[in-house]
Parts: C-alpha cells; structure tokens; sequence
C-alpha cells in the first residue's frame, strides 16, 4: 500500500508540473477568445424581443466598510440581494465578446467579478493551479494587472486523487471576497491569511496590484492540509471560506467545518467561536461535539451578521465589550436525511438574503420539495419568527445551491437539481431546470408563488436590474444532436415570461460552473464561466 501511495504521489506531481509550466510565467494581456463547439444544427444568436425598461422600487444597504451595493461581492451587497440598481443589457443589437481565462491556452475560470469605482472589472479567475486577481478593462477586456493568490491544498489532492469534485465541493480560496470603501479586495487566501488587496497605477504608467495589510490567521484557524509540501498530515485542515465586515469595521470570516470570528483589522485582536452540533446523524464518535458546517457566505447590516449552518441560522454580533461573539438569535429548519446531488454537505445550498429592514431568506435541505423560508430578523420579534415556508420546484427534482434575488417583498429562486460541475458532465438534458418568483404578503400572513418558468439557469449566480425589472439566468438550451447551446435569458420580473435570450457560445467551455453574472456600470452584463469571461453589451 506505502509503495502504491508513493507511486500515484510521483505520477501525480508530473502531471502538476505539467499544469505549472501551462499556468505559470507572465499574464497574457491579449484578448483571446474562448472556443466555442461545432454543431450541425443551426443557433440562432438571439431570441425573443428587446426588453422594455421597468424600474423596480427596492432598498439597497449602503454599508459603511463595503463598496457601492452595485458591485461589492459575488451576490453585489452585504444583502446578499444579488440586485443592481443600474441597468444591464437589454437585447438591443447586442454584442458578445468573450476572454479565454488564465493559464492560456489553457484558459481558466473566473469566479468572481467586482468593479471598482471607475468602473474596471477585477475577477477572481483560477487556473488547475492558482487563483489569481485580474484586474480588466471593461470595454475590451484586456487584462491590466494581475496578482497571484496562493493554491489551494484541494488543487492537489484533486489532481493526486483523478477527483475535479474535491476542488469543486471547496469554497475556500477568495471566491467569498468583498471590496471596501477604499477599492481593496478582502480576501482569505489558502495560506489561512486575510489579505486586503489594493489597485493603483505605478511611476511608470503601469496598473499594478499591491498588499494593504495581512492577517495571519494560523493560530485560530488549523492548516495542516494534504498538499504538495505536506504529504502526510497529521492534523486538521480548515480553510476559511468566506469574509464580510459588520457595521463597525470587523472583518468576519467563517470556514467549512464550523469555526467563525470577527477581526479588529485596526488592532488584530481576533474573537473566535464554533457552532457545535448538539447531535448528528452517523457520528462515529462524540455525536455532542461533532461541527456544524458552513458552506456559503453570510450576510450583514447595521445590526447583525447572519450566518447559515447545515442545521440553523444564526443572528449574531460582537458584543459591547468587544470580548466575545453574542447569540442574539437561532433557528433551525429541516436539513433533510441526505446530500443531495450537486450539493456541498447536508444543509441548505443558499447564503441568507436578506430584505429590506425587516426580512432574511434561505432555503432548507428537506427530502422531496426542498422549501424557501422567510423569518422576522429583528432582535424583539413577539410569536414566531417564520412568516412562511414555501415548497419549490416539483417532483423532477428539487434543489439549489445559489442565493436567491431578494428585492422588496420578493424572492426569486432557481433550480439546480441535477448539476454538479463543468467537470464532470456534458449532458444536461436530464436538469429539470425551473426558477420561482415568491412574495411575502404585505400582513405578513404568509408568501404567495407569483409565477413558475420552465427556463434552465443551472449553475449561475443570478441577478435582478431594478433600473430596468429584467432578471438575469444563465443556462443551456439542449440541442437536437445533444449538445448545449449556452444563453444570457432576460425575464420579465413582473410576469416571468422569457423576453429574450442572448446566444454565447456551443459546448462545456460556456459552462458558467457556479460563476456569477454581474452588471457593469455601464451596463454591460458579464457571465464568469469554465475557460473564462463572458460580456454581453447592447450596441447602440
């Protein structure tokens, strides 16, 4: 066994020198475009109608450590509303421009797209082997600057064990990542550091990344992971997954295995906590100290942090003090008897939204119709918190693993059932795809279904325009011959009919892979995928 273990290590170290060499060197600042498939059946680049603009009444937080709620993370705010307030594209003669990701000719995916207050696109993109920072021109997408975040151990055990679904059940290494008021990128990196990453134009000209203050964060957080450099840990490996500030400046941060805290960036202090499971199904040992998990983002405004486990979601703060992390509510919701398909582990797949001043929303794990809830999330709330738990999709499956739009009084939410990544499958035709529009009753009476389509938006972070009541899907139309034509699709917020859909390309490479569509300022509408970055533009 020692020999076999030996063997497959070594074989395995090639194929990553390998990738190393197609990853490494410097940035290729061509726009390259990313290959699309051959199909014999006709594709037409655009259907339906350009959209007519309808602006949607909503509220966005402003909060005081974030960026413009536009464009500060992955789900645009501290919300986690996944809601521009600009408007995106409209179907109007519109143009499609993509850029082959790092690690050319390779090309690579890019996760996470932010835009700083000049409008300049920086995404998080990663080869086989590093993430990396890109900072892009918004008209062309050439690449201006970019900075080299450190490899995830997953990165390697995944290419030791021929397993892509042990990188792809990670969610560490940055994708999680805010901008701050001053333009920096907060992110925890694989070395277990919260780093702040600014851009600025150097003597010469140049664009270039620089490091605005680091956080060591081994003391707290354990890192003896399987990597390259420790081929037989003895530890625990724990890497955090996702950080976001409260309203007085704490960095927060959460990682996969229960472990929590809140940063004083200004003096390092760090207050650290876990959620413990009281029981847990199949425990092999100590079922009342076994963690709960973490396996999105959480949410913050003026109040709270609000962070979902696989078996509760939790208000909390830190406390006057600034000694320990307060529990100011909890509630747990029905986490089913198993992991579904696609899913991470067995709780809900959505980071809470949350809604105006008064609401916050996520989806449970039950077995059958997985439900959409709303709770009360003030801190004096008289009876029962949950206003309404509302049964999604159908008996074709049953699942998501995207945060849902949250906007007034109303969700939209998308079905994921059956997809698990670009990696592992091509055939699609099996999705029963489908996406839902729920308000909550103005009496808070309960919630209503308002419409059902049947469009497939598998994978794709989704996104409302409110300047124009367009919401954003991303998803396959299958083929007669069996492969997938990829489309941007616009939906009528009020109505949920398909106004229009927007052709990018043929085959896996046009796979967004859980990547999210985010509107530019000037309303450029762009789709991170498998080989890279997708921009759509109505021409005049």
């Amino acid at each position: 066994m020692r020999r076999f273990i030996k063997v497959s290590i070594n074989l395995s170290l090639l194929s990553v020198t390998a990738l190393l060499l197609a990853g490494c060197g410097s940035p290729d600042k061509a726009v390259t475009a990313i290959s699309t498939d051959t199909t014999e059946q006709a594709v037409p680049a655009f259907i339906g109608r350009p959209a007519v603009a309808k602006s949607i009444d909503g509220l966005a937080y402003e909060h005081p450590f974030m960026a413009s709620p536009d464009q500060a993370t992955i789900h645009t705010d501290s919300y986690n509303s996944d809601v521009h307030r600009n408007a995106g594209v409209l179907g109007k003669n519109p143009e499609v421009i993509t850029r082959l990701g790092p690690g050319q000719p390779f090309g690579g995916m890019c996760s996470t797209t932010t835009f700083d207050k000049d409008g300049y696109l920086i995404s998080l993109c990663a080869t086989f082997v590093s993430f990396q920072l890109h900072l892009m021109d918004p008209n062309t997408l050439e690449l201006l600057a970019v900075h080299y975040l450190p490899s995830r151990p997953t990165t390697f055990e995944m290419i030791v064990k021929a397993d892509p679904g042990i990188a792809m059940t990670d969610t560490s290494g940055g994708a999680y990542h805010y901008m701050d008021n001053k333009d920096r990128i907060v992110l925890a990196d694989s070395e277990q550091s919260i780093t702040r990453i600014g851009h600025r134009k150097n003597a010469a000209g140049q664009w270039e990344f620089y490091e605005d203050g680091r956080w060591d964060m081994t003391d707290v957080v354990p890192d003896d992971c399987f990597n390259w450099n420790n081929l037989l840990p003895s530890g625990e490996c724990d890497p955090i997954s996702a950080v976001l500030p409260d309203a007085e400046g704490n960095i927060w941060w959460a990682t996969r295995m229960g472990r929590f805290g809140a940063l004083n960036p200004e003096t390092g202090e760090n207050i650290v906590s876990r959620f413990w499971a009281e029981s847990r199904e199949g425990a092999a040992a100590d079922p009342e100290k076994q963690p709960e998990e973490i396996q999105n983002s959480f949410a913050s405004d003026k109040h709270a942090v609000y962070i979902a486990t696989d078996h509760a979601l939790y208000a909390l703060r830190v406390d006057a003090d600034d000694k320990s992390i307060e529990q100011l509510w909890k509630e747990t919701y029905d986490r089913g008897s198993e992991i579904k398909v696609g899913a991470i582990n067995q709780g809900t797949g959505t980071t809470p939204t949350l809604l105006g001043d008064d609401y916050i929303t996520l989806s449970d794990n039950a077995d059958g119709l997985i439900n959409l809830i709303v709770y009360r999330r003030g801190l004096d709330v008289e009876g029962e918190r949950e206003i309404c738990k509302v049964p999604l999709f159908d008996e074709r499956g049953s699942a998501t693993d995207n945060s849902m739009i949250g906007w007034g009084r109303s969700m939209i939410i998308e079905n994921n059932a059956g997809y698990t990544n670009a990696f592992q499958m091509t055939d699609l035709a099996h999705t029963p795809g489908g996406v839902m529009r729920i308000d909550i009753r103005e009496d808070e009476s309960g919630c209503d279904v308002i419409w059902r389509s049947r469009e497939r938006s598998l994978s794709v972070v989704p996104k409302l325009s409110a300047a124009n009541g367009i919401i954003y899907l991303y998803g396959p139309d299958i083929l007669e011959d069996g492969n997938n034509a990829w489309y941007l699709k616009g939906l009528d917020f009020e109505t949920g009919e398909t106004v229009f859909k927007i052709h990018t390309g043929v085959g896996q490479f046009f796979d967004n892979n859980w990547a999210p569509i985010s509107i530019g300022p000037d309303g450029t509408t762009y789709v991170g995928g498998f080989k890279g970055l997708t921009a759509i533009r109505d021409k005049p």
